[in-house]
């Protein structure tokens, strides 16, 4: 008889102590669970291997990215469900080793093993990160961490991004029904060049160019001179071809460069969209006193962020264990009070901060349609499992920024002078 949804589940619910709000299918094709709700296929016993030998969210992304792991269904909808379970279980959550304390617990792990299989851990996909001995966000270090993300084909960003290429929160004027995706992300670009105050002849600089959009459009439609910076090799490629196309080689220079290394200011602007993510704790303070130096007085600093909740223990946050082993490798998020505080210490003042989260999570689904839509273009492009690493961490980030576990703020601020003259309008902003 194939019961193997079935006692899957019930072991999942007696290891978990709560009821499991997805169907389970099994690779014997048994089915048990609520059955107008999406189902988690299980392909096969090596998926329960992974979660047994790496437990909560590793395992999950593991046996996700290798095909061992699927959902049938809606995928926000399955996330959502699952997310309570695995991703917000709370800071008081048990830990596995005061969970193994309970006899209910140990019989269930006893039953995943027999079920599981000969006791084998398989290995870890090739798309997670192998990681190097020795400290974070060195110049070596993030070097490495930037080409694992970006350099994986600018072919499979094409597809994701579509034609903008630009890849950081668009700005909506209206997610639906006419809003195109390259329209608010061209709307965004304007948002950060009339923000920073952008004239003719100005220095601009681009700190993490990504593919060169934000410089061909600061040059294009505002006249400045700009340099653009990114320490991925497959982006400065692609984003000097584009410079070239655009006929801009005189106005814009892409570089391969850390910021620690940009030594010709002084720049009238700079524009940080989508990088600081990369640049860590212990290492914002010295980003935020590299680029002040680099403004001229008075010049101005956009920087766009994403953020994270603050924790009650900030001593206690650690890195998300699927976005550091397969996306993002050592990045981290901070509280917008703790970015805001960091930029005042190095010496700027800030004087505009806008929430724009809500712009994130329609971006999200944008790009999310994009992968779906040309799914074997995407498979061809970068592997099948580069492909659901991607369509899982946009999904979940998509929900992410809807329930306001996560966010995104433009942080303007300015270089200001002794005089004490910012530059800025008195109103700088109009509200509805």
């Amino acid at each position: 008889m194939a019961d193997a949804a079935l006692r899957l589940r019930g072991l999942f619910e007696q290891l978990l102590g709560v009821p499991l709000p997805v169907r389970i299918r099994a690779w014997d094709g048994s089915e048990a669970g609520p059955p107008d709700a999406p189902a988690l296929v299980v392909r096969n016993r090596r998926a329960v291997r992974r979660l047994l030998f790496k437990p909560g969210e590793l395992g999950l992304a593991r046996a996700w990215v290798a095909g061992d792991l699927d959902i049938e269904g809606d995928l926000y909808t399955a996330l959502d469900l699952v997310s309570g379970l695995v991703w917000e279980r709370g800071e008081d959550a048990r830990t596995l080793t005061q969970a193994l304390r309970d006899p209910e617990v140990r019989s269930a792990v006893r039953g995943l093993v027999a079920l599981a299989g000969p006791p084998l851990p398989p290995a870890p996909p090739p798309e997670e990160i192998r990681r190097a001995r020795g400290h974070l966000h060195t110049r070596r270090s993030d070097k490495r961490a930037v080409s694992h993300h970006y350099d994986v084909g600018n072919g499979f960003y094409e597809i994701v991004l579509g034609p903008s290429m630009v890849y950081s929160c668009a700005y909506w004027e209206a997610p639906e029904p006419d809003g195109t995706l390259e329209d608010a992300q061209r709307d965004k670009l304007d948002l950060v060049c009339r923000k920073l105050g952008l004239g003719a002849g100005q220095r601009l600089l681009d700190v993490g160019c990504g593919w060169g959009s934000m410089a061909i459009h600061a040059a294009r439609e505002y006249g400045v001179n700009v340099v653009g910076i990114t320490l991925s090799q497959e982006q400065a490629a692609y984003a000097r071809k584009r410079v070239a196309d655009e006929g801009l080689t005189d106005r814009v220079e892409i570089r391969v460069q850390d910021y620690r290394d940009v030594a010709d200011g002084p720049y009238d602007a700079i524009s940080s969209i989508g990088m600081a993510e990369h640049v860590g704790a212990e290492r914002y303070l010295e980003y935020a006193e590299s680029l002040l130096k680099l403004l001229k007085p008075g010049g101005r600093l956009l920087n766009h962020q994403i953020a994270r909740r603050p924790q009650r223990d900030e001593s206690a946050y650690h890195l998300d264990g699927f976005i550091d082993a397969y996306v993002f490798p050592d990045g981290e998020l901070a509280p917008l009070g703790t970015t805001v505080t960091q930029l005042e210490r190095a010496g700027f003042e800030v004087r505009d901060v806008e929430s724009i989260r809500e712009h994130y999570a329609h971006t999200l689904r944008r790009w999310v349609t994009n992968l779906e839509s040309q799914w074997e273009r995407a498979v061809h492009s970068a592997g099948p499992g580069r492909a659901r690493v991607w369509r899982l961490y946009m999904a979940a980030c998509a929900l992410a920024f809807e329930r306001n576990r996560i966010g995104v703020n433009q942080v303007l601020a300015v270089r200001t002078p002794e005089s004490g003259t910012s530059g800025l309008p008195l109103r700088a902003r109009t509200w509805n």
